[in-house]
């Protein structure tokens, strides 16, 4: 099965080209993507499938920004990132990328409302603190918003980084494993809301996932083995 994807009309803000990644020294390197070309257009959903080791979360973090390609090329929303430094690949993350990291990455001696407003404060907001209150809103934690990270249980923390991640309106979405400290309610709110960003922000939205269900609600899935797509499809509606 082939990695390209087809040819589109609509704009592309993700491009790989033969995405190579190997971890570790030569003589222990470990090749974790071997060989990926992906293309995912505006306003795409696209979930990502596949056992644990498989290299979602690397790919992941590949097309964040937060990991250096060892061989092939990296476009985000027509910038070539293959060789940015870090401090224009942070800038380019913070005015173009939302993340949902799997371990949250709150800052514990900030607030929800202060974790939430960091990115729009970087980006020299005037309004932070309200989009920040009304992001916080959208995923069920206006009750929260004075309250710090070791205040909240890890369902709360992890809507908190949620909120954060969606309240730029990024033109691209990163989340890994979402709704894994949720309860099946506050699941159904927060992917709901995620869904609902990515749209009004016409961005696209990647979720790893190890929830064939959630997966199915987007209009692509990827299947990942052994560090190649094995599978690209769109799920029947």
């Amino acid at each position: 099965m082939p990695n390209a994807s087809s040819p589109s009309s609509k704009p592309a803000v993700i491009h790989l080209e033969d995405a190579h990644l190997s971890l570790g020294n030569t003589a222990a390197s470990v090749h974790i993507l071997k060989g990926i070309s992906l293309t995912i257009d505006a306003g795409e959903t696209v979930g990502i499938l596949g056992p644990s080791g498989a290299g979602k979360t690397s790919l992941l973090m590949i097309l964040a920004g937060l990991e250096t390609l060892s061989s092939g090329r990296i476009t985000l929303d027509g910038t070539d990132i293959t060789g940015l430094d870090e401090d224009r690949l942070a800038a380019l993350r913070r005015d173009l990328v939302g993340i949902v990291f799997q371990a949250f990455r709150l800052i514990p001696s900030l607030t929800a409302l202060q974790n939430v407003a960091i990115p729009l404060e970087l980006a020299g907001r005037d309004n932070a603190a309200d989009m920040a209150a009304a992001a916080l809103r959208s995923v069920g934690l206006e009750h929260r918003l004075s309250h710090l990270p070791d205040q909240m249980s890890g369902g709360e923390q992890q809507r908190v980084a949620i909120a954060r991640a969606m309240v730029a309106k990024p033109r691209i979405l990163l989340a890994d494993e979402p709704t894994g400290n949720l309860d099946s309610v506050t699941s159904e709110k927060v992917i709901a809301s995620l869904f609902k960003s990515a749209a009004d922000a016409n961005a696209a939205l990647v979720l790893v996932t190890h929830d064939a269900d959630l997966a199915a609600q987007c209009s692509r899935v990827l299947h990942i083995e052994d560090g190649v797509i094995v599978r690209d499809s769109k799920p029947s509606s």
